[in-house]
């Protein structure tokens, strides 16, 4: 998909901030609709039908945590959320919520750029591509799901991009670095905390016991390992 056939949908109530997205999107051929509320934003998801949201954390009406958390249960529109706070809790709320990004102002328009770049290639489903299967867990990446004793988990785009690529490496540590590289991020203390933050989530969902993981294990170097269990 060309970028002018990619529809942006951006959802920000500061005026300034919106114009230089629009500019920052007309510059690399995207089509934009701007709205400036949370309830603006759900409306225009419907009729818009956007391949690619960008969220501002906090509008007047509501945040966009829980845009993203109504967005989620119908469609898998990537979002890249919007935020001027650098608070780690808040990131991982919003990639928890379901978002794929979490971008912090101020930002430039090469940065911009490329994370919606790197959120289009996620979002891209290609078919025929081996199934992984891990005893109880199954990660099926023609589908992009990921089930766990018969029933399918909800993961957000980061978490499945993580866990896919740890079962392509069984039983084989990956880089915190090459962890890194799948979020989009720079090197550096703040990504490989973004990482670990993920990991966590993830032994939430899929462990037995998080405390005690028994998939997801960390390595000495602060890499980890998906260990197959049968």
């Amino acid at each position: 998909m060309q970028s002018g056939e990619i529809r942006v949908l951006v959802v920000d109530d500061d005026r300034t901030i919106r114009r230089y997205l629009r500019a920052a999107l007309a510059s690399a051929g995207y089509q934009s609709m701007e709205v400036a509320s949370g309830q603006e934003a759900l409306q225009a998801a419907r009729s818009y039908r956007p391949q690619l949201i960008i969220l501002d954390l906090m509008l007047p009406d509501t945040d966009g945590i829980e845009i993203t958390r109504k967005l989620r249960g119908w469609t898998e529109v990537p979002i890249i959320i919007l935020s001027s706070n650098q608070d780690e809790s808040d990131k991982i709320n919003a990639l928890d919520a379901g978002a794929d990004d979490y971008l912090t102002k101020p930002f430039g328009v090469g940065e911009l750029l490329a994370r919606i770049r790197l959120a289009m290639r996620h979002a891209v489903r290609t078919g025929g591509q081996p199934v992984y299967r891990f005893g109880r867990l199954t990660i099926d990446p023609n589908r992009r799901a990921v089930i766990l004793d018969g029933c399918e988990l909800a993961l957000s785009r980061p978490e499945y991009e993580i866990l896919q690529r740890l079962a392509e490496h069984p039983n084989q540590a990956v880089s915190n670095e090459q962890l890194q590289e799948i979020l989009g991020t720079s090197k550096g203390e703040g990504s490989a905390r973004m990482v670990t933050a993920i990991i966590n989530l993830l032994r939430q969902k899929i462990e037995p016991d998080p405390q005690q993981p028994a998939f997801l294990l960390s390595e000495p170097d602060g890499g980890y390992r998906l260990v197959i269990s049968s």
